[in-house]
C-alpha cells in the first residue's frame, strides 16, 4: 500500500506554499499558476544570462534566428528545493522561419494505443520530422536551459533535469494540431477537443544522470501570445487541459540512452515508453483517479534526452 503524500502548490498572488492532500500514491507536478505580468519593458535580446546552453552541431543550425525576450517572469522551483524569483517565459520576437511548417513532405502520423488498465494513454508517431525535431531543440537552447522551472512546483528530489518555457507560434503548432486531430479523443468526460494546442512549452532537457521521479502531471489553462508579443496571456476559464503531449525530439537513432518515460497501471504495473524523435506520447492528466502516474527515467551518457510537454485543451460546455 502507498502512502499517501502532499501536494505543494505556488500561488503567486499570495507568495505562499498552499498544501492540499492528494490521492494515494501520486503526487502532482507542473500546477497551473496564475500569470504575473512583466515590468512594462521587455527589451529582445539573443542571450540568456545565468542559462546553461550545450554547443549545437553545426550541421543542425539553421542560419538565422529572431531574437527573444521574456514574455513572462514567475516564481521557478529548483530541483532540490527552493524557489527563484522572476524565472523566465520565452518568446522569439518574431516568428522563426525555421519553425514556420509548411504541408509539403509533412509526416504521416500513426496511433498506438497503450494497454494501461483503463487509463488513457497512447503515442502518435510521426507527428514531426527529424529536422523539425532538430530545429525545436535548437530553439530551446537559443533561450538557455536553466535548473529552476518557471511557474510550477515540485518537492524537492522530484524534477532532476534543466529546464525552459517558451511560448510558440500557431505557425509551428497550428500545422502540428492539424497533423494529428483526428488521432486525438475528441471528447473527454464531456469536455470537446479545442482546435488549438496550448502555445506553452514545457521543455526539459535531461544531461547525464537526469530523472524526473514519480509524479502524475497537473492541468493547466491554456497560453499563448498577445499581438504585440511582448506578453504571455492565459486563456479563458472554459478551456482547460486533459491530456500531456510529450513530444520526443531525440532518442536513440541520435545516440540518447535510457530516458523511457514509463507509465504506471492501476494495479502498480508498469509500461515503458521508448523515446522516438519526432513522436509524442499522451496520458490523461489532472487531479481525479484517472491521471496517470509515471517517471522520467534516468538518461545514461554524454547524449542528453530532449522533449517538449504541450498541453492538449477541451472546451467546457458553457450555458
Amino acid at each position: 500500500m502507498q502512502s499517501r503524500v502532499v501536494l505543494e502548490r505556488w500561488w503567486p498572488r499570495i507568495g505562499l506554499w498552499r498544501t492540499t492532500r492528494n490521492r494515494v500514491g501520486a503526487r502532482h507536478a507542473d500546477n497551473a499558476p496564475l500569470i504575473v505580468p512583466l515590468p512594462s519593458v521587455s527589451p529582445p535580446s539573443t542571450t540568456c544570462p545565468h542559462a546553461m546552453s550545450r554547443a549545437i552541431p553545426a550541421d543542425r543550425t539553421h542560419p538565422a534566428w529572431p531574437a527573444h525576450r521574456a514574455v513572462a517572469l514567475l516564481p521557478g522551483s529548483l530541483p532540490h528545493g527552493g524557489v527563484v524569483p522572476d524565472t523566465p517565459i520565452h518568446a522569439f520576437v518574431t516568428p522563426p522561419a525555421a519553425l514556420t511548417l509548411g504541408t509539403a513532405d509533412a509526416p504521416n502520423p500513426q496511433r498506438r494505443d497503450i494497454e494501461l488498465g483503463g487509463l488513457l494513454a497512447f503515442e502518435i508517431h510521426h507527428v514531426l520530422s527529424h529536422a523539425e525535431a532538430d530545429a525545436v531543440i535548437e530553439a530551446s537552447e537559443r533561450f538557455g536551459y536553466r535548473k529552476e522551472a518557471p511557474g510550477i512546483a515540485t518537492p524537492p528530489g522530484m524534477r532532476i533535469n534543466k529546464s525552459v518555457h517558451w511560448v510558440a507560434d500557431s505557425e509551428f503548432l497550428g500545422p502540428v494540431f492539424a497533423r494529428m486531430a483526428a488521432l486525438l479523443p475528441q471528447s473527454i468526460d464531456g469536455m470537446t477537443l479545442h482546435p488549438r494546442l496550448s502555445e506553452r512549452l514545457n521543455m526539459y532537457r535531461y544531461d547525464d544522470g537526469d530523472v524526473f521521479n514519480r509524479h502524475t502531471d497537473g492541468e493547466w489553462p491554456g497560453y499563448s501570445l498577445d499581438t504585440e508579443r511582448r506578453r504571455m496571456l492565459q486563456w479563458p476559464a472554459h478551456l482547460r487541459s486533459c491530456l500531456t503531449m510529450l513530444l520526443y525530439l531525440n532518442g536513440p537513432e541520435d545516440g540518447v540512452q535510457g530516458g523511457d518515460t514509463r507509465l504506471y497501471r492501476p494495479d502498480g504495473s508498469s509500461h515503458d515508453v521508448r523515446p522516438a524523435k519526432g513522436s509524442a506520447l499522451f496520458f490523461r492528466h489532472g487531479f481525479g483517479p484517472a491521471s496517470v502516474l509515471h517517471v522520467g527515467s534516468p538518461v545514461h551518457g554524454p547524449v542528453p534526452k530532449y522533449i517538449a510537454r504541450i498541453n492538449v485543451m477541451y472546451a467546457m460546455p458553457t450555458a
